[in-house]
């Protein structure tokens, strides 16, 4: 007789010998006993977690002579024949191979024909992403009205690539990986079947090699077998599904934890020299770690371990590690990860990746010694003020809630208000020329225009007091206007090209309150001896002579008859002539 495959020879042929999936079989069985089947069900998951086996169950079950039942006999003719694939009511269609719309339009032209043998005609549809636009939308209408003695099951892994018109006829069924335990159980029953005898740590090797796949397990436990004969050892399952034994983690770990980097680099050569793909060491590096974490942090969750299975071994060993430098190290090696699928260099990745995990420790602590001066005075001024404030509550008695809420809005209030700066002010009015702040009034109507609305809103109620050749004082009439101005980033730099675009300068934009403005205006005329005379230069400044005879200039304009200044800021003041009554 010829040799079958194990994972063909022990494919479950009931839901109770199915692994996993607990949800799923119990809904199908209830759908089963209560005769409340569906027309179409979609089973979608990851590789070889029992799909198609679901769908070939579902399929004896729904057509069983002594059914509808929850579980298949597979002892009448028409169960026999669904499973050895004989049964002309029961098809099964490979949408990888047939993805033309020819294929499905064949599928279509029989629905209609009644079952021969079995209650149902089932059709199982494999891998029906593969199918094209085309063959979908043949398939669309049959799928959402077929005939009463029709099923279909869609099975897929990717099932993103359906249209949502195609899921949204069906019930979806979304498999879940199967977990390593359940994976080594079911490895233990084929194993004892056929009279092999295997370590523990042999078959948890092969569970995690195979990522919650059930067929993958059992192929590799098929080459396992083949390999050592009549009993499978763990060095022989390492070896054949290319893992790394937790002996050589525990080595490469402490020679982490030592900072002995040609340790750890000839650890790392001597896997790559046995044939490790660089690839499969990083993630198999990722899952150590992760179980070094949990040691560490849960130690009593040891059923929760994927690649170590000594606990005792390795609690030890893991208390040695901060939970940060465990964080760390995986943040490095999954970041590695990433970079080494765009790379043909994996081995120089894998070895920086090594040395980080060596040398940041080392960093963190030179760091920690050598800090900056002037970070440290801060640090000990801060922690000196929150001594200091820890003994004030201790000391005093608790304040009344209203003083309290009081004090909180003062604070509040204060925080929150608008720094004057009065240098770049004093700075602008001796300098300020009356050519530089009639060329902005004169422009500025026209770039409120070209400013977002947002912008210009915030900016209604501004005007530009005082210019020089490279800065000029926008006034606004509340405060928290010119707080909120200060603080957009984004109305700055469109002011600043709004600006340059029209008057053909960069100037610098000084937000100041109107009423802080007011106040250093008074302060620099007094300062400067400007007060004696309206308009008038005092003799005593004469560095400031010119710039303030333009600045007083303005501040007269400012005293003027309102509806005279909004006049000359439209039109100019050349175009207008003031005639008095």
């Amino acid at each position: 007789m010829i040799y079958q495959a194990l994972y063909r020879a022990y494919r479950p042929q009931t839901f109770g010998e199915m692994s996993g999936q607990k949800a799923i079989k119990q809904t199908l069985q209830n759908t089963l006993l209560h005769q409340k089947t569906t027309h179409a069900y979609l089973f979608s998951g990851p590789r070889g977690t029992g799909k198609t086996s679901a769908a070939k169950i579902f399929a004896k079950a729904l057509n069983c002579e002594n059914g509808p039942a929850a579980e298949p006999c597979n002892e009448c003719d028409i169960c026999k024949s669904i499973t050895e694939g004989s049964n002309t009511d029961v098809t099964e269609f490979d949408a990888a191979s047939n993805s033309r719309v020819e294929e499905i339009r064949d599928i279509i032209e029989r629905v209609h024909v009644a079952p021969s043998n079995a209650r149902f005609k089932v059709y199982i549809i494999d891998e029906v992403h593969m199918l094209s636009n085309s063959a979908f939308n043949a398939l669309l209408k049959t799928l959402e009205e077929p005939p009463a003695h029709v099923v279909f099951v869609l099975a897929t892994t990717e099932p993103h690539k359906l249209p949502l018109t195609i899921i949204s006829r069906c019930q979806r069924f979304d498999f879940k990986p199967i977990t390593p335990s359940e994976i080594i159980e079911r490895m233990q029953l084929v194993l004892n079947d056929i009279g092999v005898k295997a370590d523990v740590g042999a078959l948890r090797a092969i569970a995690q090699a195979a990522t919650g796949g059930m067929r993958d397990a059992l192929s590799m436990l098929d080459q396992a077998v083949s390999f050592s004969g009549d009993e499978l050892t763990t060095d022989d399952a390492l070896l054949v599904t290319g893992a790394i034994g937790e002996e050589i983690f525990y080595q490469l770990a402490q020679a982490i934890e030592a900072k002995d980097a040609g340790s750890a680099l000839s650890l790392l050569h001597q896997l790559i020299a046995e044939g490790k793909d660089v690839g499969r060491l990083a993630e198999d590096m990722i899952t150590f770690f992760r179980d070094m974490l949990l040691l560490g942090t849960a130690p009593e969750l040891t059923d929760l371990l994927e690649l170590i299975s000594d606990g005792e071994k390795f609690r030890e060993l893991a208390q040695g590690f901060h939970s940060d430098e465990l964080y760390r190290y995986i943040d490095i090696l999954s970041k590695t990860q990433q970079e080494m699928r765009f790379s043909n260099h994996g081995k120089v990745y894998i070895e920086s990746a090594l040395l980080k995990m060596i040398h940041s420790g080392e960093q963190r602590a030179v760091s920690g010694t050598s800090a900056d001066p002037e970070m440290a005075q801060k640090l000990t001024a801060l922690e000196q003020t929150v001594r200091q404030l820890q003994q004030q509550l201790a000391a005093s008695p608790v304040q009344q809630p209203a003083a309290e809420t009081q004090t909180r809005r003062a604070t509040s209030s204060a925080s929150r208000s608008a720094k004057v700066p009065t240098g770049k002010i004093v700075e602008v009015l001796k300098s300020a020329t009356k050519a530089d702040i009639l060329t902005i009034r004169e422009q500025w109507a026209g770039m409120m225009q070209s400013l977002q609305r947002s912008h210009a809103a915030l900016l209604e109620e501004t005007e530009p007091v005082a210019a020089s050749e490279t800065a000029f004082v926008l006034k606004f009439k509340y405060e928290i206007h010119c707080l909120m101005a200060s603080e957009n980033a984004t109305l700055q730099a469109g002011l600043s090209d709004a600006l340059l675009q029209r008057t053909g300068k960069g100037y610098e934009v000084i937000y100041v309150a109107e009423e802080s403005w007011l106040k250093v205006r008074q302060d620099f005329i007094q300062k400067n001896g400007l007060a004696d005379q309206k308009g008038q230069e005092s003799s005593r400044q004469p560095e400031v002579e010119q710039p303030a005879s333009a600045f007083m200039e303005e501040a007269t304009l400012e005293q003027a008859d309102p509806l005279v200044t909004e006049a000359e800021k439209l039109f100019g003041k050349d175009f207008i002539t003031v005639e008095e009554d």
